[in-house]
């Protein structure tokens, strides 16, 4: 029977192989690669600084762009695009009117990290190639420079679709600088919206992939729980197990005879030699914290019966009291209990026998914790 399910198992998992590279193909995700554009408006700086302007114009601050990027992963990808920030005007000290805008292709590094609900926020820093054209003079005067500056941005966005993603961005460009000429040296600032599309789309795995996957479950210690549930491997075949794979444990209490006292004829009181007996007794009991202890009390077979378990219970009471009020044993782990001739240690009427059954026992009972076994 064993080697029936083996050979079913092996026939699984062979059909699971022969079906892993259609599921592969089946299940495509999003590619890494997005296309998209924005819209926003730009502000070049120092324009309007009147410092360096006497009037400031009328600018053209809408800038926009389109871009086309590579995920390497969930969080980390590179973008290369193509950007105008707009033009700026101002009139100059020299009462010449600048009409200024810059344009150029980025490339640029990119980490998005995704928070709740189809949000996630961004970062990005990258490099400008960018072209300065200054039409002076409503043209009478060009001035042109090219160079590269560096800019930096964050954004929000949000996924409408696995798809489509809308951002707010922002980027702050550094060295829009106009060296040739000596007509502009700024930086600016980009507020704006973006729309990307991300190519591809997930789709679920084939079913009948799944159910074969479903199918072949491993059971490697063969106790009745999978490997993939099981949290202690390689538990011995012998033992009872849990729902994760465990062994079941039991406590099992076992009694422990750790010596007896001896009374004289007609006593209940603990002889000075003895005291040693059951001062070693509480010192094995508090080394064991969770044992207890009965202080059994017996008589020798003399006398009424009625008398003798009278006189086995005052015996034990006296092992017990020491226990408790001279070695600080606590109550509720010690009880005592007379069976009077019930239980002889040596059997007969001699006086020896006697002797011997004039005595307390003291037993033990310890718990121990041990497997169960199937």
């Amino acid at each position: 029977m064993e080697l029936e399910n083996m050979m079913n198992h092996k026939l699984k998992f062979v059909l699971l192989a022969s079906l892993l590279p259609f599921t592969a193909s089946a299940a495509q995700e999003l590619t890494p690669w997005y296309v998209g554009g924005g819209l926003g408006v730009n502000n070049y700086e120092p324009n309007c600084d009147l410092k360096t302007t006497k009037v400031c114009g009328e600018d053209d601050p809408y800038a926009w762009d389109i871009f086309a990027g590579y995920m390497f992963n969930d969080y980390f990808g590179i973008e290369l695009g193509y950007r105008n920030l707009g033009r700026a005007e101002w009139t100059d000290y020299s009462n010449k009117l600048n009409d200024l805008g810059v344009k150029g292709t980025t490339l640029g590094l990119v980490g998005v990290w995704p928070i709740a609900n189809n949000w996630s926020l961004s970062v990005e820093a990258g490099a400008m190639n960018y072209l300065i054209s200054n039409n002076k003079q409503w043209g009478s005067e060009y001035y042109s420079d090219s160079g590269i500056a560096p800019y930096f941005g964050t954004g929000i966005g949000y996924n409408f679709t696995e798809n489509l993603k809308l951002q707010a961005k922002y980027r702050r460009y550094e060295n829009l600088d106009e060296d040739k000429w000596g007509t502009f040296e700024g930086e600016s600032n980009y507020w704006g919206l973006e729309l990307s599309y991300r190519f591809g789309h997930t789709v679920a795995a084939a079913p009948v992939a799944a159910a074969v996957i479903a199918a072949a479950p491993v059971d490697s210690d063969n106790d009745g729980v999978y490997d993939d549930k099981d949290q202690c491997p390689a538990t011995p075949a012998t033992h009872k197990v849990d729902s994760v794979g465990c062994t079941i444990y039991e406590n099992v209490k076992n009694k422990e005879d750790v010596g007896s006292i001896q009374f004289a004829n007609d006593s209940a009181v603990v002889k000075p030699v003895f005291y040693k007996d059951i001062e070693r007794l509480a010192n094995y009991l508090n080394k064991n914290p969770e044992f207890t202890v009965e202080i059994a009390g017996h008589a020798s077979n003399v006398g009424k019966p009625d008398y003798n378990m009278v006189l086995s219970d005052k015996r034990a009471d006296a092992v017990a009291q020491i226990l408790v009020e001279k070695y600080g044993i606590s109550q509720s782990r010690v009880t005592s209990n007379g069976y009077g001739v019930t239980q002889p240690l040596v059997a007969g009427d001699s006086k020896e026998a006697h002797a011997a059954n004039r005595r307390i026992e003291a037993v033990v009972t310890t718990t121990a914790k041990q497997p169960v076994l199937k």
